[in-house]
């Protein structure tokens, strides 16, 4: 049997709200973590911070990174790419002074 349209619209709608609250959950656990690490006392442009934060999630993927939803990633990653192989915190701020 198949779902009314009406219905389908009202499970988009659940499934919206609840990609929404999972990317807030998340987005929250990375920024709780990024400011202890001290990242929000470091003056980075935006761009390299996230292709920094792309490595790292490069890094923990195994090298099978990636870019979902980031315009031009791939351009912006291999300067980075460096950063991967240094240890976790050690050099926060390094990657977005080079």
């Amino acid at each position: 049997m198949k779902k009314p349209s009406s219905r389908i619209r009202e499970e988009i709608a659940r499934l919206q709200d609840q990609l929404k609250q999972a990317e807030t959950r998340e987005a929250e656990r990375i920024g709780r973590i990024a400011l202890k690490a001290g990242l929000g006392e470091i003056e980075i442009d935006e761009a390299e911070l996230q292709a920094a934060f792309e490595d790292v999630a490069k890094r923990f993927r195994g090298g099978k990174g990636i870019a979902i939803g980031k315009k031009d990633a791939g351009d912006g990653r291999t300067a980075s790419g460096t950063s991967a192989s240094q240890s976790p915190g050690a050099d926060a701020g390094g990657a977005g002074e080079a």
